[in-house]
């Protein structure tokens, strides 16, 4: 089992595939159904099949390529709680997940990497979708693991919880271990961003970025719905306040020699926004600028889907 084969569905911007990737699989097919998601990923990796389609509407049946691959990889959008869902008309983010779950029927992966709120572990308000997960995949022969990770242990500079499923066939199952971090100490948004607020002669770059000296809370990529980009709710902005960041909005460039920061705040580009999702600093994003945040900020860091892979390719390979 030398080259190691995937399927990503909801793959957004590519940061789990590309963790995969770094991990040492290869993409048979990648599937989202945003135009400008996929345009991101053949900018990125133009050797990469990918297809603009709805999860829902993905027959595996019509590309048989997918069949028997090594594992089934879903960064689905976020699962909502039993309040919100209460108040949605439709719940199409639980949908989805079930349609990645069922698609194991088909496809029949060694392994599944589902990865989601950190609730979908073990809140009791997510245990009918649990209970949906877990008789589908015991009927076809995988075992579960559900653990939960924080981006910021595997040098991300963000504090990101993320639920995760890896679901393994029997034979593979004792052989899996959850990832274990790969720092010692957290990366801080300063030193993230330094070398960046500073790209543009700004002469308080070093000066922030000494006192920026936390991870950042959770980047938030906002609705398609909804208007302009920003960092998050308010108790997200409130954080980023605190290192010295407006996050009311992006910027369309690092600061320049004319800022002055105090007493106002600065406000990070997308490319940085990036940079706090530890995607690397060549990984463009297609689209304008609202539409290159909100990819940023739906992903999954590289890191994590880099050491999800690198934990399920040990087991594969025993």
């Amino acid at each position: 089992m030398s080259g190691l084969r995937f399927v990503d569905v909801c793959a957004g911007a590519g940061g789990l595939a590309l963790g995969l990737e770094q991990a040492g699989f290869e993409p048979v097919l990648l599937l989202d159904n945003k135009p400008v998601a996929c345009d991101t990923l053949r900018l990125n990796r133009p050797r990469w099949n990918v297809l603009e389609m709805d999860l829902l509407d993905f027959v595996p049946d019509e590309h048989p390529q997918t069949y028997d691959v090594d594992l089934l990889s879903a960064g689905l959008p976020r699962v909502k709680s039993s309040a919100t869902v209460a108040r949605a008309e439709t719940n199409e983010e639980e949908r989805l997940l079930e349609a990645a779950v069922l698609l194991t029927y088909s496809i029949q992966p060694r392994a599944m990497i589902i990865e989601n709120v950190p609730g979908l572990v073990d809140a009791e308000a997510f245990e009918p979708l649990r209970d949906f997960v877990r008789k589908e995949l015991e009927h076809l022969g995988y075992r579960l693991h559900w653990f939960v990770l924080n981006a910021a242990d595997f040098g991300v500079p963000q504090d990101r919880k993320q639920g995760v499923l890896v679901a393994l066939k029997e034979r593979y199952y004792g052989s899996f271990r959850p990832p274990v971090p790969t720092v010692d100490e957290h990366v801080s948004v300063g030193g993230a961003l330094r070398r960046s607020m500073g790209a543009r002669g700004w002469s308080g770059a070093d000066a922030w970025a000494a006192q920026a000296i936390g991870v950042a809370p959770t980047l938030v990529g906002g609705s398609d719905n909804r208007g302009g980009a920003d960092l998050g709710p308010t108790g997200t902005k409130a954080a980023w306040a605190r290192m010295g960041v407006n996050g009311g909005a992006l910027a369309d460039e690092a600061p320049g020699p004319e800022v002055h920061r105090y007493p106002g705040l600065i406000k990070l580009t997308d490319a940085q926004a990036a940079l706090v999702q530890s995607f690397p600093a060549d990984w463009l994003f297609a689209g304008r600028k609202t539409a290159r945040y909100r990819q940023i900020g739906h992903a999954s860091p590289p890191p994590v889907g880099k050491a999800l892979g690198t934990a399920v390719a040990d087991a594969l390979r025993g």
